[in-house]
């Protein structure tokens, strides 16, 4: 009897070290003990990725015997056997030391005599001034973004806009909180950061290919107004009934791209789509830097190690001839369409286009051109300093494609990993929402975010009109704030009355508080199809998915310093956040509470 209790505990000692769980810990230099901001770590026994924050930090899951394995330019790569016991580790890693020399780098003759005692004793060495290269200016440019103000109902009872499910804009705020950087507030788009996480909606069990859900509460920003979230769910279409994929790599291999984070980085992420891809699909490489030029013909999923191969080849350096990639790309496409298949671009670059057409307005004609073809686009962005982020959303808005920025590899496996089929496979287009809003029970009304995604009302009806895609089981969240009927508000502004218009309520529709109407059209089809979906005025049971998508709106507001925020304080919004992670099975939620703790106003 006691061997077997013996037996039992051995038994269960081994199934409990066994289990993942999440190993934290820190990164310094051994020679200095200095934090080392963005060391890639990979758990070479799952794949599984991520990088060191600012302040040296990571987290990642393991469990008992798995390697981990810590790399960073100039430094000796290290790996770590994760043993029965390890919860927090504290790894140094030492200089590579190769081609590494210490140099004085001093203005003038009078700071090198000012500085001898560094060099005293020394029997040898040369007085050479040094004058030290300007520092690099950061390019990176974001559209102007003017905040959505509120709309009186009696004035103007719709609202229309396109769905947007990119979500570059969160991991670009990630970066630069991890960086230490100031935020500009136009690098935010609001809607994007609400996008990146996903929220508990039902999958749809009609024949459209996307389920609607309204929640309404007190918004908690301002108790007097109230917000409404809309949600809808895509369909999810497993990877096994995804129809065959043309796809082309479209990489940037300009002088632009040498930066770790940006070539290095990208040929990573790409391998991690690579090893999703099936005997049916098939890749072509196009590069481009002064010019043009297909590095590997249309190559079947199942020959990946010649793909790999093509990749790890690649370097940078030259000017950057966009147009001409863009030109070559879709000709390949076209050249290996697939009929009733994922035919699509897969553009990565830091977006710094400057040989060719490279204004916004000439790559959207170029792009609007192209797209007649039946060719998707997806623009993935790399890198910092010269990142441009309104060229690429412009060619993946016009190019019926999204847009992502990939800061770590951890997002690359986000994005062409875990959401692999989303991010490739559309299964609708032109998507538009139309809201109504009830004067009788809505005074006024504001779209939260959204700026750059605003359609005429007339639009909604005009299938002429591009608007935005949705991917498989992706999802799309948009807000309201609504100022109720009756309530004085600050934020509205007389209007006088309309002499030949009537704008009296029409109070035969009950509780009803809006209707919400969807267009889209199938991704091969014309003609798009209309579902109407009214919302009455009683307030939704609260829950953490509400709430915690309100929190993210209030980060947004707060780094744009909305006059719409009413007062509430960093403090609030990390609370409201940090109370409402919910299920938060991948740390998402938990990373954003930490990001905003972790960033402070310059």
């Amino acid at each position: 009897m006691r061997s077997l209790y013996i037996l039992l505990f051995i038994i269960s000692t081994t199934w409990t070290t066994a289990q993942t769980r999440q190993i934290t810990g820190a990164v310094t230099d051994a020679s200095d003990g200095s934090q080392l901001p963005g060391v890639n770590i990979v758990n070479t026994t799952t794949n599984a990725s991520t990088a060191t924050d600012y302040n040296g930090r990571f987290s990642i899951a393991a469990k008992t015997g798995d390697v981990l394995s810590f790399s960073f330019l100039g430094m000796k790569p290290k790996k770590i056997t994760v043993k029965e016991k390890s919860k927090e580790l504290n790894i140094q890693l030492e200089p590579s030391g190769e081609e590494l020399e210490e140099i004085m780098i001093v203005k003038d003759a009078a700071e090198l005599k000012k500085n001898m005692n560094v060099i005293r004793g020394i029997s040898t060495y040369s007085t050479q001034i040094v004058h030290p290269p300007s520092p690099q200016a950061n390019t990176e440019s974001y559209d102007e973004i003017n905040e959505n103000g509120f709309q009186q109902v009696t004035y103007k009872p719709l609202s229309t806009f396109s769905i947007d499910v990119d979500k570059a804009s969160y991991s670009n705020m990630r970066r630069m909180i991890n960086n230490g950087e100031e935020i500009p507030k136009d690098a935010i788009k609001i809607e994007e950061l609400i996008n990146y996480f996903k929220y508990d909606y039902k999958q749809p069990t009609g024949d459209d290919p996307f389920s609607i859900e309204t929640t309404l509460n007190k918004a908690p920003w301002n108790e007097q107004h109230e917000l409404i979230k809309i949600g809808i769910q895509g369909k999810n279409v497993s990877l096994d009934n995804i129809p065959p994929s043309n796809l082309v790599f479209l990489i940037d291999v300009s002088g632009s791209m040498q930066a770790p984070n940006k070539l290095p980085l990208l040929k990573s992420a790409f391998k991690l789509l690579v090893g999703q891809l099936r005997p049916k699909d098939q890749v072509s490489i196009v590069v481009y830097a002064g010019a043009a030029g297909m590095v590997l013909p249309p190559t079947p999923g199942s020959d990946k190690n010649k793909i790999l191969e093509a990749l790890d080849k690649l370097e940078a350096g030259g000017s950057t001839a966009g147009s001409k990639g863009l030109q070559l790309a879709y000709e390949t496409a076209q050249e290996n369409f697939i009929k009733k298949g994922n035919n699509r671009v897969i553009l990565a670059t830091d977006g710094d286009f400057n040989v060719g057409p490279s204004s916004d307005r000439e790559m959207e004609d170029l792009i609007e051109e192209k797209r007649k073809s039946g060719v998707f686009l997806t623009c993935l962005g790399f890198g910092m300093g010269n990142y441009k982020d309104s060229k690429l959303e412009t060619l993946a808005d016009k190019g019926n494609g999204n847009h992502a920025y990939i800061d770590t590899m951890q997002e690359a496996q986000r994005v062409l990993g875990t959401e692999f089929g989303g991010t490739l496979y559309t299964i609708a287009k032109d998507v538009k929402i139309q809201v109504e809003f009830n004067p009788e029970k809505i005074q006024a009304y504001r779209l939260i975010g959204y700026e750059n995604r605003l359609l005429n009302d007339e639009d909604f009806k005009d299938d002429t009109k591009d608007a935005g895609e949705l991917g498989s089981e992706h999802t799309v969240t948009a807000l309201y704030e609504l100022i109720p009927a009756g309530i004085d508000s600050p934020y509205l502004k007389d209007i006088d009355s309309l002499k030949y218009t009537k704008t009296t309520a029409n109070n035969t529709y009950g509780n009803e508080l809006l209707t919400i109407k969807f267009r889209y059209k199938k991704p091969d089809g014309e003609t798009s199809k209309e579902i109407v979906h009214p919302v009455d005025d009683k307030p939704s049971s609260n829950n953490v998915g509400f709430n915690f998508a309100s929190a993210v709106a209030m980060w947004g507001m707060y780094l744009r310093d909305s006059e719409y925020l009413n007062g509430a304080t960093k403090e609030q919004i990390v609370n409201l956040a940090e109370n409402n992670k919910g299920v938060d099975k991948e740390g998402y939620r938990a990373e954003f509470v930490r990001l905003m703790k972790s960033y402070n106003r310059f």
